[in-house]
């Protein structure tokens, strides 16, 4: 796998919860878009988001509140699982409905589904597929957006298949995924020191210890940004 790294610093801005635009290779990637809904992101207006694609990892409402809004007055294709592609085609929506595994070359960049261990059912009750995670690059960065998960050994795999990472986004409020203990060996396992998180505060079940957080992630040698919202993140 050819792969060669620029010291280019890549944009993230983040909206609340799991959603994130990602600057990436001339594209702006939107990442599980929950802002009207979400109590802590009443300063962010979602017809205000633009996007180039909109990446989707499982059915959940607090992951895609907003896509249909925002995919129809942008022209964002939809990236995500089978079934939930085919529920946002049938709202007269396009994209690419994949599966775990499997991986496509868009624009310049390629972005690969890996496993997510979590649940998925869309707002209507509609199955919602199997939850992914995605690791996207291009010839000058790679990431990894984790999507809702639990540890899993599976994380393993990435540094095997992917190159190598420049950061990773991973979930660290606990009680519905993974908390920040377990993302520092997530962490491990993907083989990457930047962790930037998502998936915490946003309700009262998910609300952590931002200082202990941090503090464990230095002790373990890596960093943990934790984002305010509206925050805009260059790494």
């Amino acid at each position: 796998m050819s792969y060669q790294k620029f010291k280019k610093s890549m944009k993230i801005k983040y909206f609340g919860h799991s959603c994130f635009l990602v600057e990436f290779a001339g594209k702006k990637l939107l990442f599980d878009p929950f802002i009207s809904g979400n109590p802590l992101a009443t300063s962010i207006k979602p017809e205000t988001i633009e996007a180039d694609y909109i990446l989707i990892s499982h059915g959940h409402g607090d992951h895609v509140a907003d896509a249909v809004e925002i995919a129809q007055r942008t022209g964002a294709k939809i990236i995500s699982n089978f079934e939930i592609m085919s529920w946002y085609e049938a709202k007269g929506l396009s994209g690419y409905g994949m599966n775990i595994g499997g991986k496509v070359t868009l624009d310049g960049f390629t972005v690969k589904n890996v496993v997510a261990i979590h649940s998925s059912v869309l707002p209507d009750g509609t199955y919602g597929g199997n939850p992914m995670g995605f690791v996207i690059w291009d010839k000058s960065h790679c990431f990894y957006y984790s999507g809702d998960t639990a540890l899993t050994i599976d994380m393993q795999l990435i540094p095997r298949i992917c190159p190598p990472l420049d950061f990773a986004i991973m979930p660290v409020g606990d009680y519905f995924t993974m908390g920040y203990e377990d993302a520092i060996i997530a962490a491990d396992f993907a083989q990457v020191n930047k962790v930037i998180g998502c998936h915490f505060d946003s309700f009262p079940p998910i609300k952590i210890d931002h200082h202990a957080a941090k503090a464990a992630f230095s002790t373990a040698d890596k960093e943990l940004i934790l984002p305010g919202i509206g925050n805009l993140i260059e790494v």
